[in-house]
């Protein structure tokens, strides 16, 4: 027995055409057709786009047909001088520079029909859903600082959903088409929608960027990983305010236990290349 070929899925949607059938599915990558009279369960096939880079531990070439990019927590809150983490102390000035690296990288992967995923936190005003060990993890005290305080002069509470702590950061600007996935714990998998997504792009490999890299990024993406994902860390565009030996410990574990570390400018190099 033989599979259909793409000559073959193009006949077969010409005839659905044909046939009065129309598409039925969250995506155009995830649909059937169907009219009145029929269903067509065979769903669209996207030729195969190989690209070749650099990585560790080994080269490696990625299918940019089954590839979507996620951006984590590049938001106020994370990464403005104005925002949550400078208010207590940490330091955020490695985040404009991070911006313009994630920004150079998304116009040539959106080029190459790559989604791109924001996965930011967004907590609800009531913090119902969110348990006392993750807002013990920003409030060690208990003295009601972090998720869901209020910041000297702010008229919302941090990484509130829809406040501006919780927008993305200056210098990074989404386009139409992109998703957005709100989480609400370091791994943005965890009660969200983020694998129903990643399923209906029919997407196998998964870039990473975004901050902090040892902590939301990491479980992110080994909890990616876990889940069958092809998991590429790309190294110009995360960073985290941890001490550096943070960063290279979750760059080792990548590595040697979840997947591959790339960097971002060969990717782009290797896409204007191709």
């Amino acid at each position: 027995m033989t599979g259909t070929t793409s000559v073959d899925a193009a006949a077969i949607a010409a005839d659905a055409a044909a046939a009065g059938m129309r598409p039925l599915g969250p995506t155009a990558r995830n649909s059937w057709r169907a009219s009145g009279t029929e269903v067509d369960l065979c769903r669209p096939t996207r030729p195969a786009r190989p690209l070749t880079v650099p990585a560790e531990p080994q080269r490696l070439t990625l299918d940019l047909a089954r590839t979507a990019l996620i951006v984590v927590d590049m938001q106020n809150d994370f990464c403005s001088p104005d925002g949550w983490l400078a208010s207590i102390g940490l330091d955020v000035s490695g985040a404009e520079s991070l911006a313009s690296a994630i920004a150079g990288m998304l116009p040539p992967l959106r080029a190459a029909g790559v989604p791109v995923v924001w996965l930011n936190w967004g907590s609800r005003p009531d913090r119902v859903n969110i348990p006392p060990n993750v807002l013990h993890a920003y409030d060690l005290a208990g003295t009601g600082g972090g998720i869901g305080s209020y910041l000297p002069g702010a008229t919302t509470p941090v990484l509130q959903e829809g406040s501006w702590g919780a927008a993305v950061v200056d210098g990074l600007r989404p386009a139409d088409g992109d998703v957005h996935v709100t989480k609400h714990r370091m791994s943005g998998f965890f009660d969200t929608a983020l694998d129903s997504v990643l399923r209906n792009l029919r997407v196998d490999t998964l870039l990473f960027t975004g901050v902090n890299a040892d902590q939301c990024v990491l479980a992110t993406l080994s909890d990616a990983a876990c889940l069958g994902y092809d998991a590429v860390l790309l190294e110009d565009g995360v960073a985290t305010t941890s001490p550096d030996f943070c960063l290279q410990a979750a760059l080792y574990n990548v590595r040697h236990c979840f997947g591959f570390v790339a960097r971002g400018d060969d990717l782009v190099s290797a896409l204007r290349n191709s």
